[in-house]
């Protein structure tokens, strides 16, 4: 869209207009770099004393910082929800593809639903089922028996192995690979004895997986990842995982086998979480942490330490392997004044 008037926005978000209804709006942008014709938004306090400088043609805020505001706004609870629905509808992000590419190559039993596109040198295999309005980007590759729902986007090279399922309205970023093998291995005597991944891969609607980003297939039921669930760039989640609804994982963080991450889970960058472990719906953990054992309360768990000086870090790391020395010491001391007493 070109653009939308402030009253046309106002009644998108069911939010307070103060000002011209009329005005035009074509773009978002931060406090400090709007111009005319751009909305932008306060959600963090520290911005607020941009508010008198900003050039903005309107502003998302709260009531409470709209009455520090002379111009013009629109005023709701949430205004960083309010600019994300904003910039979706002022989004100038191109397509995947349009239209089939002469180059790209199609099996027979494959069905395309209408308004499908498919790129340059992508491969769409044997009993592939694409949704209505599908966007395949360039040199990707989707193996057989994979079903992509109505309105799903994969970027340019994303390989999806056999029989991976996507929902409807997903976005998947450049590189990722859904349905590779997991790592599973039987050991005879020191030789490595592969054990054929023969799960799929289910994922629900509107599910954003990042760039780079790997999901494996299941050993023999599927990994799963259900609706509205976004994973970030560079992330690992293996063999049998499931991903409750809602949750979100930043980068680099690695799943092992078999987890089970409840709904509405916070995953920070870097992290770590064993295999076979269960995570308690609505939990939240910090970047780089190394999670080893179940989570069966929510809550907000950390294990990572904050950076420090070399000399400091290498002084606590020789303290914290004398912490089960210290802490027999003090056992026997406390044992034998119980003993004196």
């Amino acid at each position: 869209m070109a653009s939308v008037t402030l009253g046309e926005l106002a009644t998108l978000l069911n939010a307070e207009l103060r000002g011209d209804a009329n005005i035009a709006i074509n773009s978002v942008a931060t406090l400090e770099s709007a111009q005319s014709g751009q909305i932008s938004f306060l959600a963090n306090s520290k911005y607020r004393s941009q508010l008198d400088s900003t050039r903005a043609s309107a502003v998302l805020l709260t009531a409470a910082d709209a009455e520090q505001y002379q111009g013009m706004a629109l005023v709701l609870r949430d205004p960083y929800v309010g600019f994300a629905r904003v910039a979706q509808l002022l989004d100038t992000t191109p397509k995947a593809a349009e239209g089939i590419h002469p180059s790209a190559q199609i099996d027979p039993s494959a069905m395309l639903g209408e308004g499908v596109a498919i790129g340059a040198n992508a491969v769409i295999g044997p009993r592939v089922i694409l949704g209505e309005k599908v966007q395949i980007g360039p040199g990707c590759v989707i193996g057989q028996d994979c079903i992509l729902g109505s309105g799903t986007k994969l970027w340019a090279n994303v390989t999806l192995y056999h029989d991976v399922h996507l929902g409807m309205d997903c976005l998947i970023h450049s590189g990722a690979v859904l349905g590779s093998d997991g790592f599973g291995y039987a050991n005879e005597r020191g030789q490595w004895v592969k054990i054929p991944q023969t799960g799929g891969v289910r994922i629900g609607n509107k599910v954003e997986i990042g760039a780079g980003t790997t999901v494996d297939r299941g050993a023999l039921a599927h990994t799963e990842i259900h609706d509205g669930v976004i994973l970030d760039n560079q992330v690992q989640i293996a063999h049998n995982d499931i991903i409750g609804a809602h949750s979100a994982i930043a980068g680099c963080t690695v799943l092992a086998g078999s987890v089970n991450l409840g709904k509405h889970c916070i995953v920070g960058g870097n992290s770590a979480i064993a295999g076979h472990l269960t995570i308690a719906d609505g939990t939240m953990i910090s970047g780089g942490t190394n999670v080893t054992s179940a989570i069966t309360k929510p809550g907000v768990y950390s294990s990572a330490t904050v950076a420090m000086e070399n000399k400091v870090w290498r002084r606590n790391t020789v303290r914290f392997r004398q912490l089960d020395e210290l802490f027999q010491r003090v056992k026997a001391l406390e044992s034998t004044q119980k003993t004196e007493e």
